[in-house]
């Protein structure tokens, strides 16, 4: 069964660039997800200061590493990026709801953004299912 969007071939040069970007996604949030599970200091600071009860960081590092890990496996990093939109959603949820920096606020969003942007320019699925027009 053959979709009605037309894909068109990914250059070396587009693919390259989002592997980058999906690549540096993915270390981050990997550092992200271990420091959650190792408890170091800043995180449970940071935790405490955002309202969550240090019994909380282990299941959020551990939903960190799976949603990382679906992200980057090629055949299921669509599923991955919609995950990690929710997971960087409710971070931008926690920063509003304490009246955070604005900094702290758009962080996870650039974030999110760079998510999408490595897949984007990755995946000519994705390019084919929404088209940006010059």
């Amino acid at each position: 069964m053959q979709s009605g969007a037309q894909a068109f071939p990914v250059s070396k040069g587009r693919l390259w660039a989002g592997r980058i970007i999906s690549g540096l996604v993915v270390l981050f949030l990997l550092f992200d997800g271990i420091t959650k599970l190792m408890k170091v200091a800043p995180v449970l600071e940071a935790s405490a200061q955002l309202g969550y009860p240090v019994s909380t960081i282990v299941g959020i590092g551990i939903t960190a590493l799976v949603c990382t890990v679906v992200y980057a496996s090629p055949q299921t990093s669509v599923l991955g990026a919609i995950l990690l939109t929710g997971y960087l959603g409710g971070a931008v949820a926690s920063n509003v709801r304490i009246g955070n920096p604005m900094f702290n606020i758009l962080f996870p969003i650039v974030f999110a953004a760079l998510v999408w942007a490595g897949i984007f320019l990755r995946d000519d699925r994705l390019r084919a299912l929404i088209p940006l027009r010059s």
